[in-house]
């Protein structure tokens, strides 16, 4: 069974034009959407666990912020 992707490979496919003039293989797409996604997630649990140890039950951007240093 496929993965659900939470980003879409035509997102990765701009992001990686605008960064570069080279073309993109689908690949190229798909690696970047999963790579993203596991770091997004990597970085939703350590925000979560930051909003929890502070009381709250609501993420915030600061929560991401700090977990992502």
């Amino acid at each position: 069974m496929a993965q659900k992707r939470f980003l879409a490979l035509n997102a990765m496919d701009k992001l990686m034009r605008e960064a570069s003039s080279l073309r993109v293989s689908e690949s190229a797409k798909e690696t970047l959407a999963n790579v993203l996604e596991e770091k997004a997630t990597e970085i939703a649990r350590k925000a979560a666990i930051l909003a929890e140890h502070a009381g709250r039950r609501t993420l915030t951007g600061k929560d991401i912020a700090l977990a992502m240093k």
